[in-house]
């Protein structure tokens, strides 16, 4: 619904730590965002009240725009003249955010499935329970009442299928008869989206010892997904049963005028409104002190995946475990001892707040951020895929086999934007900074826009865009996207100095920029405004019209500008150390990332 007289809003999202409230006001047809205020989260003892945390941030916008909203602890509705607002709205991630176990027949079908949708609505993944997960009987029923999720999503089987899988994993979850994380009164939930024909058997199983809902099957046949109805009943779950448990937010829910929404939801819906606004297919980042989101909008399909061991602080560890000390020192342009790298990094660990405070720490602090965004994209890539089960003349039992997944939806090369947020992207000296660290985790191909989150605004637009989706994006686009420019990166290998492309730039104001590009060197183009590029890639470059053929598209200048990448895809840095600690230094120098 558009609201039309809506002209002031505000908006708060409740981190774990900190809880963000921001003012936006209709000014001259368009909204901005105009005051912010922050306040640390109050769920904890000595407050328990979610709301306390809210007021604070509140009062610090009322400080700071000389308005009026609140009336004692009541925020005043409507908004007349200076006082008051028109609306509130909140997400909330406090308290651990959203807590989920998902139970699907088989895992990579109806088990992937089920991940994909609690994902989708905001939850961390505790575990995904299979039939066919190799864990015997007595361990998976361990494993349920050990994890005290806030909710169970029970897949499996399409509709009018076989149920006996899905039956077997009810009993086990009868069996385990577990415990909800929040509140030990109520009964956990459980959603059940799997064949219809297991209903009535499901419901035997389960309505006494759960508060046991059924909705649509998410895989009602193998060529098809439908995880929008078990979506929305998540988040009314988690309104009405888990939101109910965490301290204060009954009296949150009173004060809002459109539900709460878990934070990553919320992040996730602003992403598909501008990725459908634009039609652009769109990669979004959040990496924070302890996981890192990673959302994505291709084709229009909407996924999101949670990292929740990669991050900069508290799991800092992790990422160096999982990526190894060799990943993290490749992009050091200094010779490092392993032992004083992993000194540094665990340092970190023990105190997470802390920032760098030369340049070498800064230094490590970027090239751990690179390795964490991209083994997080790699997970990403690892989920966001087409349906699996589904192949032409093959039987079923060839489906259950097949333990590859289906294609991945991501694609490089088709990609249109980077949007990147969270503390390291966000926060960075340099915003030439934050587009080398993206760069060079994620690798786009051909022609590709790159911005960040100003100051984490996305999940308070994507609650805002259930009530004005105008306000929202004008928001967006004005005052929360901070535009830093293109990245042009023909796909290819050559030795380096080889020709990979001519190209000329020609930018809305008339100037004119040209050259050719050899491999292995960066070339950056300060440009604010908008241009065309055409560039002219050699037979074995491709930059976005298939190999050798000439493209033309239209740059986005920004902070940094145009940045063409002659390094070649995929990228490989020389296995040299003397060579790539000369080559890192070439790079960031001609990207100005670092005071000389």
């Amino acid at each position: 619904m558009e609201n039309k007289d809506l002209n002031v809003i505000i908006a708060t999202d409740c981190g774990s730590t900190t809880t963000k409230a921001i003012l936006i006001e209709k000014k001259d047809g368009v909204y901005r965002q105009t005051f912010r205020g922050e306040a640390p989260t109050t769920v904890e003892a000595p407050f328990e009240d979610v709301t306390k945390g809210v007021l604070n941030a509140i009062t610090e916008v009322e400080e700071l725009s000389g308005r009026k909203i609140l009336d004692g602890e009541k925020i005043i509705i409507p908004g007349k003249g200076k006082t008051g607002a028109d609306i509130y709205v909140s997400t909330s991630s406090a308290g651990g955010g959203l807590q989920m176990m998902v139970a699907g027949a088989v895992k990579s079908m109806t088990g992937e499935s089920a991940q994909r949708c609690a994902l989708g609505a905001g939850a961390i993944v505790m575990d995904v329970l299979a039939s066919n997960d190799q864990r015997a009987d007595h361990e998976k029923i361990e494993r349920i009442r050990q994890l005290r999720p806030d909710m169970i999503l029970l897949s499996g089987g399409t509709d009018g299928g076989t149920v006996t899988h899905v039956v077997e994993l009810a009993q086990f979850i009868k069996a385990a008869n577990p415990r909800p994380r929040l509140g030990a009164s109520y009964k956990l939930p459980i959603i059940y989206a799997g064949n219809n024909k297991a209903r009535n058997q499901i419901s035997e199983i389960l309505a006494d010892k759960t508060a046991l809902i059924t909705t649509e099957n998410i895989r009602p046949t193998l060529e098809k997904e439908n995880l929008i109805p078990a979506r929305h009943k998540i988040h009314d779950i988690f309104l009405e049963h888990v939101m109910q448990q965490a301290p204060g937010y009954p009296k949150l829910m009173k004060m809002v005028c459109a539900p709460i929404m878990p934070t990553p939801a919320a992040v996730g819906l602003m992403t598909e409104k501008f990725a459908k606004a634009n039609n652009y297919n769109v990669v979004a980042v959040d990496i924070g002190g302890a996981t890192t989101d990673v959302f994505s909008v291709f084709s229009g399909v909407f996924n999101r995946t949670v990292s929740a061991n990669l991050g900069m602080s508290y799991s800092i560890s992790n990422v160096m475990a999982e990526a190894g000390l060799s990943n993290i020192i490749r992009w050091l342009p200094f010779d490092i001892d392993e032992q004083d790298l992993r000194n540094r990094l665990k340092n970190k660990m023990i105190r997470p707040t802390t920032i760098p405070q030369t340049i070498e720490s800064l230094q490590v602090e970027h090239a751990v951020a690179r390795e964490a965004l991209r083994l997080a994209f790699e997970q990403h890539k690892s989920l966001a895929v087409g349906l699996k089960g589904i192949q032409q003349e093959r039987s079923i039992s060839d489906a259950f086999e097949q333990s590859a997944s289906g294609q991945s939806l991501i694609d490089l090369m088709a990609l249109n934007y980077i949007i990147g947020s969270g503390g390291i992207l966000a926060h960075s000296p340099r915003r030439t900074q934050s587009m080398m660290l993206m760069i060079d985790a994620y690798q786009p191909e051909g022609v590709t826009y790159i911005a960040v989150d100003s100051i984490f605004m996305m999940p308070h637009l994507g609650v805002l865009s259930t009530i004005s989706e105008k306000a929202s994006l004008d928001v967006f686009y004005n005052d929360c996207l901070v535009k830093i420019g293109t990245c042009v990166s023909p796909k290819g290998i050559a030795k380096e100095g080889q020709m990979v492309a001519e190209w000329e730039i020609i930018s809305e104001d008339g100037k004119k920029h040209s050259g050719d590009l050899h491999f292995g060197e960066i070339i950056r183009i300060p440009m604010e405004t908008n241009g065309r590029i055409v560039i002219k890639p050699q037979k074995n470059f491709d930059a976005g019209s298939g190999r050798g053929n000439k493209h033309s598209a239209k740059v986005e200048g920004g902070i940094v500008g145009v940045v063409l990448d002659g390094r070649g895809r995929p990228l490989e840095l020389p296995k040299s150390k003397k060579k790539r600690i000369e080559n890192l230094s070439k790079w960031y120098k001609s990207m100005d990332m670092y005071p000389v």
